[in-house]
């Protein structure tokens, strides 16, 4: 007697046999099945099922080091989860705000093609030193001065706008050890514009750029945060969202809750200032035309 399961194909519930199931699926033991004809990552649908849930925690690892010089650097194990939901093997993913080259060194361990640009050198000599991947240096805004193919996935954050320059209490520490507390002082980086609605406005301008890049219904994921300044919150995260989804379509916006993060005396007794403890991970899909 043949027995019969339920199944869950792109939304919707179908009853199957276990010989129709034994075709279009590899057991994968505790993994789950993995379905042959998945178009978009190497997961099984019980893996898929646990990405899509719309928070979660994460406590990276004590950075090495190596790449501690960098004062904003992305954990290796944010990078991971994405990449490992939005691509394959072998594909191809572009970080055009490098850093020390998390995303180059990430894509190499679990077998993509990295692609990164980097603006500043000392980063770029580190990242450079992470990975065999594909590594520029310059500005990212002339993306016509580099050999980068069309990607499959563009995973990247940038700077919060000047929010590192004014973070003084969380950076004391990395100040008396002589490490950097702001990305530079160089004029074309985006922590450099003055004016938000020119910084937004210009952070816009070089995503929507990106679209040239990134192949048709394939996505961008960008980390990035809403930020407190002058007694204000300004929704950087929210903002970015709103306007990036006239040229891509926002798909979901997954918060990182950091919940290992020490609480600190903000406006205690006088006014209120939270303390931020979580991340926007802003995924978009290249759908739309110009």
């Amino acid at each position: 007697m043949k027995q019969t399961y339920m199944t869950i194909k792109e939304g919707k519930i179908f009853l199957e046999t276990s010989e129709n199931i034994e075709k279009k699926y590899v057991d994968l033991g505790e993994r789950g099945r993995y379905y042959k004809k998945n178009k978009l990552n190497d997961l099984t649908g019980k893996e898929w099922i646990k990405f899509s849930k719309s928070w979660f925690i994460l406590r990276p690892k004590r950075r090495n080091d190596g790449v501690l010089l960098h004062p904003a650097k992305f954990p290796e194990s944010l990078v991971e989860k994405y990449i490992l939901f939005f691509t394959k093997k072998e594909e191809k993913i572009l970080d055009p705000m490098a850093g020390t080259g998390t995303v180059n060194y990430v894509s190499e361990k679990l077998g993509r093609i990295g692609y990164s640009i980097e603006l500043e050198k000392k980063y770029f000599d580190i990242g450079c030193k992470r990975s065999n991947q594909y590594f520029f240096l310059g500005d990212c805004r002339n993306l016509k001065n580099f050999k980068i193919p069309k990607v499959d996935y563009i995973i990247t954050s940038p700077p919060y706008w000047d929010s590192l320059k004014r973070n003084s209490l969380r950076q004391t520490k990395r100040k008396e050890i002589g490490l950097d507390t702001e990305y530079s002082s160089n004029s074309k980086n985006f922590e450099n514009i003055n004016n938000y609605k020119d910084f937004l406005n210009e952070l816009v301008d070089f995503y929507k750029n990106l679209k040239n890049r990134l192949k048709k219904d394939r996505y961008m994921t960008i980390i990035i945060n809403n930020l407190y300044k002058n007694g204000r919150l300004y929704p950087l995260a929210f903002d970015l969202a709103s306007k990036l989804g006239e040229y891509y379509t926002l798909k979901d916006e997954q918060i990182w809750c950091q919940d290992d993060k020490p609480l600190i005396p903000l406006g205690v007794n006088s006014a209120y200032v939270g303390n931020r403890h979580h991340i926007y991970c802003l995924v978009f899909r290249n759908e739309k035309e110009k």
